[in-house]
């Protein structure tokens, strides 16, 4: 029970937390006390085991952790944007940091948690009403996919309309037939996301819509979106260019509609980071939060990356500098 209360213990601290625990292998310079684990007495415990004598699986053992030093480079002026990462994922390493623990307004790339929980809880054949909360909630200028009141609509459609278009409307409906209602579901993002160490993150809506108390990090959407990674399903979401849906109206009739990527790599609007395969990502702006970006993409050795833009002062410099940070951050 010790040891189980010690990992307990541990893993809510965020950064410091997180930079405790093993897992990326060697120890760290730039953080005091990297890897090493104390129980509640104080004592150091150089090898902690579980009940059967196994060696103790630790929290950040197949995650990127990095150091709280931002990367200088005089080959990537990183003006135009506040936060961004890359993150290696086999070989559990952060290539570049800028910030990336300090917090940030996320916009709509919070529909990456809303999409994780909508794929973990929900079934795809759910029949989803659309509700008078569902709409009326919406802000003026809420990127939508055109849900009306009464439209009844699949759940896998609806994840569709949330993250191609990013359809607020589509995050609202989906909130309400998975949790009963849009503060329940945030309740439940918040659970998930602290389960996940995204513990330096707080969510009120599904959307991303802004508001003062709803933020997160570049590390803590890492933890999220590789969450998320885990789920086939996830993954087709994101790299889908342009989809095709049928669902009904309030009056019984058929509403066929397409919606397209807001993923300018998708689209063809940006062209791919030289020696990168762009395989889909999430798209947010707010005047708040900037423009921002959370991306999967593959290197000229295959390997997955996720990287992350936030508060870009435009959609052009954000994508130039992703494109410039991954040519030159995912290098052997």
């Amino acid at each position: 029970m010790k040891r189980r209360l010690l990992l307990t213990v541990l893993i809510p601290a965020a950064l410091t937390g997180l930079m405790l625990m093993a897992g990326c292998g060697g120890s760290r310079e730039d953080v005091p006390m990297a890897y090493q684990i104390y129980d509640t007495t104080d004592t150091y415990i150089e090898d902690l085991k579980e009940d059967d004598g196994t060696e103790a699986a630790f929290f950040s053992r197949d995650l990127c952790v990095g150091g709280q030093e931002n990367t200088v480079s005089e080959d990537l002026p990183d003006e135009n944007v506040e936060t961004a990462a890359v993150f290696c994922i086999d070989d559990k390493k952060v290539s570049y940091a800028k910030n990336i623990y300090e917090k940030r307004y996320p916009a709509s790339t919070t529909k990456i948690l809303t999409a994780l929980l909508a794929l973990k809880y929900g079934n795809p054949d759910t029949i989803l009403t659309v509700s008078d909360t569902a709409i009326d909630s919406l802000h003026p200028a809420s990127s939508v996919c055109g849900l009306k009141k009464g439209d009844k609509i699949r759940m896998e459609d609806a994840l569709y309309g949330l993250m191609l278009p990013s359809g607020n409307d589509a995050a609202n409906v989906i909130a309400e037939g998975i949790s009963g209602s849009i503060e329940a579901f945030a309740d439940l993002m918040n659970r998930e996301a602290y389960a996940l160490g995204a513990t330096d993150s707080h969510f009120v809506n599904p959307s991303g819509l802004h508001d003062d108390n709803h933020y997160t990090t570049a590390y803590d959407l890492y933890l999220l979106f590789n969450a998320a990674l885990q789920n086939e399903d996830f993954v087709k979401l994101i790299s889908t260019k342009s989809y095709k849906v049928s669902y009904e109206n309030q009056a019984g009739e058929n509403i066929v509609t397409t919606w397209n990527n807001t993923n300018w790599y998708l689209t063809g609007t940006q062209p791919e980071p030289d020696g990168i395969t762009v395989i889909g990502g999430k798209t947010g702006t707010t005047d708040e939060a900037g423009n921002c970006l959370v991306l999967y993409s593959r290197s000229q050795n295959e390997e997955p990356v996720i990287s992350v833009v936030l508060k870009g002062k435009s959609k052009k410099s954000l994508y130039s500098f992703m494109s410039s940070m991954l040519a030159e951050y995912t290098k052997e």
